[in-house]
Parts: C-alpha cells; sequence; structure tokens
C-alpha cells in the first residue's frame, strides 16, 4: 500500500494522472492502475476523474489529510539521518493576495531567502483561494474571513480600510465632506469587484458604533489591485483599499484620506495551511517569518 500512497501523493501534488506518471517514472495506465488498487483496499473513491482534470473527493480530502503529515515526516526523518535536519530545504509554494507582495512581502523577503539559501519560492498571486490541496500550495496568505474548511486558518493581523482620492481629484471635483456626499454625481467613484460575488464591495464607513452603507454607484469597476491603485492616482476617482497598501502613498502626499473619522471598520490577514499535525520544516519557516513581518508591521502602524 505504500507504494500507491506515493503514487497517490503524486497525482495530489501533480494534479493528472498523465504528469505524476513523469513524476514517478511510471506509465499513465500503470498510474491509474495504482490508483484503482488503492481505492480498492480502501474502500472509498480518492479522486473525481474526467478527461479533462482530476480533483479530490471528500474521502480523498480527507485521507490525503491524514496521511501527507506521516509522508512528509518520514521525509524529514531520513533528513535528519542524513544530517540535514536543521536545514530548510525544498520548493515552497504559495497562494498570495496581490495586495499583499507590494505592500508587505516584497521588501522583506530577501532576508528571508538569505536565511534560507536551500528554499526555492513560488508566489502565485490568486484573487481567490481555490483548492489549496490540489492546486500544489503549501499555505495562502488571503485578506479576509476565512470560509469554514478542514484547513488551519490562523489571523496575522487587521488593517483598516481608507477612502481615499489624489490631490488631483480633489481640485478638480472638490473634498466630500461627509460619506453621504459621494452618492452624489458631482463625485466619481472607482469600484473593486468581489471575487467571491462577482459584485463589486459594497462601501461602507464605521465610527465606533456607527455603521452606515453608501450606494457609490460608480460607473469605473476592477478586479485588481494594481488597477485600482493606479486609477486613484491619476485622479480618475475616490476608491476605498487597505490602510497597509494605502498608509506610505497618503504619508508622501499622494492619496489623501478623506473621512480619517471612519476608519474603524477592519480587515484580517490570515495565513492558510492544509495540516494541523504536521507542519513541514520549510512551512514553519516560513510562519515564523510571517509572524515576525506582520508584528513589525502592526508596531509600525500603532506608532
Amino acid at each position: 500500500m505504500s507504494n500507491g500512497i506515493s503514487i497517490f501523493a503524486a497525482v495530489v501534488d501533480a494534479g493528472t494522472f498523465a504528469a505524476a506518471s513523469d513524476l514517478m517514472e511510471m506509465s499513465p495506465p500503470g498510474v491509474s492502475r495504482a490508483i484503482a488498487r488503492l481505492e480498492a483496499k480502501l474502500k472509498i473513491r480518492l479522486f473525481n476523474r474526467t478527461t479533462r482534470s482530476v480533483s479530490l473527493t471528500e474521502e480523498g480530502r480527507r485521507f490525503y489529510e491524514q496521511v501527507m503529515p506521516h509522508l512528509a515526516g518520514l521525509e524529514e526523518a531520513a533528513a535528519a539521518a542524513s544530517g540535514g535536519a536543521a536545514r530548510v530545504r525544498g520548493k515552497l509554494r504559495i497562494n498570495l493576495d496581490p495586495v499583499l507582495y507590494r505592500n508587505i512581502l516584497g521588501r522583506r523577503l530577501d532576508r528571508f531567502m538569505d536565511a534560507h539559501p536551500d528554499l526555492e519560492l513560488e508566489l502565485i498571486a490568486r484573487d481567490n483561494l481555490g483548492d489549496l490541496v490540489m492546486d500544489g500550495f503549501d499555505l495562502a496568505l488571503r485578506f479576509g474571513d476565512p470560509k469554514a474548511s478542514t484547513l488551519v486558518a490562523r489571523k496575522l493581523l487587521e488593517t483598516a480600510v481608507v477612502t481615499v482620492a489624489a490631490p488631483a481629484y480633489v481640485r478638480r471635483f472638490g473634498r466630500p465632506e461627509k460619506p453621504e456626499d459621494l452618492v452624489s454625481r458631482m463625485h466619481r467613484c472607482l469600484e473593486f469587484r468581489d471575487p467571491a460575488t462577482g459584485k463589486p464591495f459594497r462601501w461602507e464607513f464605521h465610527r465606533k458604533r456607527k455603521h452606515i452603507a453608501v450606494d457609490t454607484r460608480g460607473r469605473l469597476t476592477v478586479n485588481d489591485p494594481s488597477a485600482l491603485l493606479g486609477a486613484c492616482l491619476a485622479g480618475s476617482g475616490v476608491a476605498q483599499m487597505l490602510l497597509i497598501a494605502a498608509a506610505p502613498l497618503i504619508a508622501e502626499g499622494r492619496l489623501i484620506n478623506l473621512f480619517p473619522e471612519w476608519t474603524d471598520e477592519r480587515f484580517p490577514l490570515y495565513v492558510v495551511y492544509p495540516s494541523r499535525h504536521y507542519v513541514p520544516t520549510k512551512t514553519r519557516a516560513f510562519l515564523d517569518f510571517l509572524v515576525e513581518m506582520t508584528n513589525h508591521e502592526q508596531k509600525n502602524a500603532a506608532s
């Protein structure tokens, strides 16, 4: 059964039977037969198979989460026996919120990579979590509260939501005095599409216990944080964005925080990963780096 489990893990990592056959140096029919034998022994169906894709069944996902910590533990035990236990090595694939690299991760990542020269990082920017296991990610960094799942979710920080505009916009259209002024056609609001719903995020304003929602009716909608930021900096409209992204630009005078008294709404950043029973050394090292980095960010925000 151990060989079948290794082939099962290769299919999950590779995403298809054909790609797994290359990893295992087997023929695709050989991989298919090995999975069929494993399913027969376990008396469960591990994969949903179509002509174009392979995905884990719920039973297959539970089996993966149970067995992978043991396989990873065996690999690290072998590394320990060869004197390599203390080294962080291999490839770490990270599903990354597009906002994060530009505003937090990028300027500190070199220090982490210098500390772990045998580790290879692959950062994939996506606007949604997707299937962390089948997509082959070791962990994900996402803004917003995660949906209930078997994944481990750990909150790293919270950041305020701010409403901003460029000085050029304010010179042309005037500065709104209160959030309700944004309903007026005198102002232009930039909408950001929620990848979970396909609709623009609702504009909310929080001040202590008072919450209001404003129907901004923006005519320009984007789904990319860089496009939102670029349009806002160009003076095309008012935008709502995370303070962690806007703070340096506000400090430089390139953006204006229009309603500094309405910034009590908070948006969390989570790290999400598959197993709480066993976390590989490479993942633990990156988690430690994230905690240190986000603690530093929060201290800077508070000062």
